[in-house]
């Protein structure tokens, strides 16, 4: 068998006004904005990539905000709900951070003994935030207003609402994920470890509707290939059950798709070679950052995309000496 599939690489989703986006994401959930690129397959698009300080597989929230996108609608072979990972400890945090800041949000209560807070982003996205005690360290962006010790570590991992379990378990069981709880009609799903993006829950319900692809919705799910070999061989294993794409280059990894017998789409993507490849840490996400085959129609595609601001916040300070040093 291939080297095992960890967890998440990240998770692409749509939206619609790219500044309110940024502002989002960045401002309310404190992430980094790690790379502003363009939709390969729409040049004329942006691709917006947030995560951790340095963009690590497994923290990667994705958006193609396309202006004028109407509002989709969940169902039945979609991604419902995208959780992130914290300490217990900062859920009260988060929940009067999100009030403050006038976004609703809802403590709903434990979910196989986690706590969960349950939000929607601006095109109402349904997002959750999950307190657990193996939240990890975190890698804390560098411009935020989070403090450190809430920030966002990256996904806890995704509900997938589906009309049955058994084909879409399956296929999950075939890529290393064991059912390993069960609460009514929501199956969880997890790998070995304890890598960022482990869980997958299925919702099943037999006769829930099928939804409309639109802003709030989620495009697509990825997952971890810890490089183009293991790639090449997980390509030949799925394909013995599912009708796979070529290997894409995707400049920042490599990914192949396929769709889950639930209707899910599903991608394995290469954790190299990162969001470094192509400018410093230090600056990720302040410029447009474009593959060499389309350099030349970057004046182009530079008139079609509508443009916008990254408001870098200075990180908290918790307490400051006499002299002004931060401690």
């Amino acid at each position: 068998m291939p080297s095992p599939i960890v967890g998440l690489h990240h998770v692409t989703a749509i939206a619609s006004d790219p500044q309110r986006n940024l502002d989002f994401y960045t401002e309310v959930l404190g992430l980094r904005f790690v790379k502003r690129t363009v939709n390969f397959d729409d040049p004329g698009t942006y691709h917006f990539y947030f995560g951790d300080d340095g963009g690590a597989p497994g923290t990667i929230l994705t958006f193609f905000p396309w202006p004028r996108a109407s509002r989709g609608q969940t169902g039945v072979g979609e991604v419902t709900k995208t959780a992130f990972s914290v300490p217990l400890s900062s859920l009260a945090y988060w929940e009067q951070r999100l009030s403050e800041l006038s976004v609703p949000v809802e403590r709903t209560g434990k979910r196989f003994e986690e706590e969960v807070l349950t939000f929607a982003d601006p095109d109402g996205m349904k997002i959750e935030i999950v307190g657990h005690a193996d939240a990890g360290a975190a890698n804390a962006p560098r411009f935020a207003a989070v403090p450190p010790d809430h920030a966002i570590r990256g996904f806890f991992g995704v509900t997938l609402y589906e009309k049955s379990a058994d084909a879409t378990a399956a296929i999950l069981n075939v890529m290393g994920f064991k059912q390993i709880a069960e609460e009514g009609n929501r199956l969880r799903f997890a790998s070995e470890g304890s890598a960022l993006g482990n869980h997958i829950d299925l919702l099943i319900d037999a006769n829930g509707a099928y939804g409309r692809s639109g802003a709030g919705t989620v495009h697509h799910i990825a997952f971890r290939a810890s490089d183009d070999a293991a790639q090449l061989e997980w390509r030949e294993e799925i394909a013995k059950h599912l009708d796979v794409t070529p290997v894409l280059d995707r400049t920042y990894f490599q990914s192949i798709y396929f769709r889950e017998p639930g209707g899910v789409l599903f991608e394995l993507a290469t954790d190299p070679p990162g969001f470094t490849l192509d400018e410093p840490v230090e600056s990720l996400g302040e410029e447009l950052r474009i593959p060499e085959w389309l350099e030349p129609r970057r004046e182009a595609i530079e008139k079609r995309i509508l443009p916008i601001t990254l408001h870098k916040s200075m990180p908290p300070i918790e307490l400051q000496t006499a002299a002004g040093k931060t401690v």
